[in-house]
């Protein structure tokens, strides 16, 4: 039988799971609250983009809000996690392997060049290109004839016509359209491919926003968007554009919501945990969302590759008090992981064997230590903990060090950089001195997503080099699974893997905790923690 993009959405939705976010109603609804003013812009938070908005080249959330706003792909995503389409009339596949794609007629970038086929096609051979250095491009590694190391055309890609183009995988995938909704596979415009890094500079989209001119983005401050009248699409703006606000500190930008000088903050500080939710009321959020922290440890330090970096890996996780952290630090609006993904994903489990490591065992973890000292002595070096200060993430940075140095006797600091762009850099260039700060927040809302791109061979968020055959081949597998149950087993056996050799130091799972002042109504959150700015209204 034919699989239409309705029958997709299904399989999508039961290898995503009840994704439903208490409170939160569809992303391609009417806002249920007061119209307000259409003109009206809305202030948020967000941060400096690492690199030029190229959406092949934007994988961490600062770039994400905004590329996500100025562009529209084949599918968005509600608020819990299910797919519609946007720019797609259809998606369809008779064997979830051989993929036929149909645009909406009428569709335009903000340059006025149409959205056609062409557009996709070329954009994703762009971001799949081995000498681009895209940092998403493995999420093309699925397509025919991508390749790791040397420049090949994808060739499971091919325009029909004008609206109309296909797409062979190298093997069945049936929730395949459920990725589609990421930047990675967005669109661009002719132009872009002219002068792509001036492009990235001010991005031409097709979305629900565009630049609000030239100068439309002050590096380091802000950047303001408007509302692009030529979208109709399900994301339709029910205000007159974005002003996102680049702040240093969590708190200043808590204290302009107070004030009433932003509109919505989607991360309350760690200083306000405790009573944000009295002084806001009905416009304060706490509910889960596809966010996992931790932080990792790069193998090509000293001390911390081989049986002697292993052994040190599960020590330092046994030091650490992830309870009491929750508890006192972030007031019960974290929760101490389990595995390397998020409860609101389908496959979640706190079952996991070697999840042991995990747990708090200050007896075990000195013992471990001693056991890699034997190997290699750690004498009287520092260990540091790298995180962005304008994160918000001093406190539970400190909590993580001191129950290091406390339990294993040794000297532990936090180490933090101005911005999250700079402690990026310094990730994706190999220059770390100690461990850093390693949180993701969903793509889109599958398992493979928080495996993949983070610790598979040579994947772009695989930073710190971990490498491990067992695991990739693991994860191919699994991707390529008849059924969504298959997959689980198989991704959970992944996990395993990764719960030895520890590349990423799990700590917590975060609910979006934010707030909105009295400015806007109909602020929700998304299974991603990210606000659907489309659908707020002002005045």
């Amino acid at each position: 039988m034919k699989i239409k993009r309705i029958g997709v959405a299904a399989i999508a939705l039961a290898a995503a799971g009840a994704l439903a976010l208490s409170g939160c109603t569809s992303g391609g609804e009417e806002p249920t609250g007061s119209a307000g003013d259409p003109s009206a812009i809305i202030t948020t938070n967000g941060s400096e983009p690492q690199n030029p908005l190229i959406p092949t080249n934007t994988t961490e959330t600062g770039g994400g809000k905004i590329v996500t706003s100025i562009f529209a792909g084949l599918v968005s995503y509600t608020a819990e996690g299910e797919i519609e389409n946007d720019v797609a009339e259809s998606i369809e596949s008779e064997d979830g392997q051989h993929w036929t794609v149909t645009l909406k007629e009428g569709q335009t970038f903000t340059n006025g060049e149409e959205v056609t086929a062409n557009s996709f096609v070329d954009a994703w051979n762009y971001g799949a290109l081995f000498s681009n250095a895209q940092g998403a491009s493995y999420f093309f590694d699925n397509i025919e004839g991508f390749s790791y190391e040397e420049d090949s055309e994808l060739t499971g890609l091919k325009v029909v016509d004008d609206l109309t183009f296909t797409v062979d995988l190298v093997a069945p995938e049936a929730d395949w359209p459920l990725r589609l909704g990421y930047t990675a596979y967005f669109p661009l415009p002719e132009v872009a491919f002219e002068d792509m890094e001036a492009f990235g500079e001010n991005p031409i989209g097709n979305g629900p926003y565009m630049l609000a001119g030239e100068d439309a983005w002050a590096h380091d401050e802000k950047i303001d968007l408007v509302v692009n009248p030529d979208y109709d699409g399900v994301r339709k703006a029910q205000n007159g554009g974005l002003t996102i606000i680049f702040y240093a500190s969590q708190d200043a930008a808590y204290a302009d919501v107070q004030g009433g000088n932003l509109d919505v903050l989607d991360a309350v500080p760690d200083s306000a945990l405790e009573t944000y939710e009295d002084e806001f009321g009905d416009r304060a959020v706490n509910q889960p969302a596809a966010i996992f922290q931790g932080f990792n440890m790069p193998y090509y330090l000293e001390h911390w590759s081989g049986e002697e970096g292993k052994l040190r890996r599960a020590a330092i996780s046994m030091a650490i008090n992830r309870e009491e952290i929750t508890d006192v630090i972030f007031q019960g609006t974290r929760t101490p992981a389990t595995d390397f993904t998020s409860p609101v994903i389908a496959g979640w489990t706190d079952e996991l064997e070697g999840s042991e490591v995990l747990d708090y065992n200050p007896e075990e973890a000195q013992k471990l230590w001693a056991e890699a000292d034997a190997i290699a002595p750690y004498g009287d070096t520092v260990f540091d903990l790298a995180y962005n200060a304008d994160g918000g993430h001093q406190a539970w940075v400190d909590a993580v060090v001191n129950s290091i140095a406390n339990t294993l006797g040794i000297q532990a600091v936090g180490k933090p950089y101005p911005t999250f762009a700079a402690a990026l850099d310094d990730r994706e260039n190999q220059r770390l001195t100690g461990g850093t700060r390693a949180g993701w927040q969903g793509d889109y809302p599958s398992m493979y997503n928080f495996l993949a791109p983070l610790y598979q061979t040579g994947a772009g968020s695989n930073y710190e080099l971990y490498t491990s055959e067992e695991f990739d081949s693991l994860v191919k597998e699994g991707a390529q699974a008849g059924t969504v149950e298959e997959a689980t087993e198989i991704f959970q056996q992944a996990q395993e893997v990764l719960l030895q050799d520890l590349p990423s130091i799990p700590l917590w799972y975060s609910n979006v905790t934010g707030v909105s002042a009295d400015t806007v109504d109909n602020v929700v959150f998304g299974w991603d923690s990210v606000p659907l700015y489309h659908q707020i209204t002002k005045g």
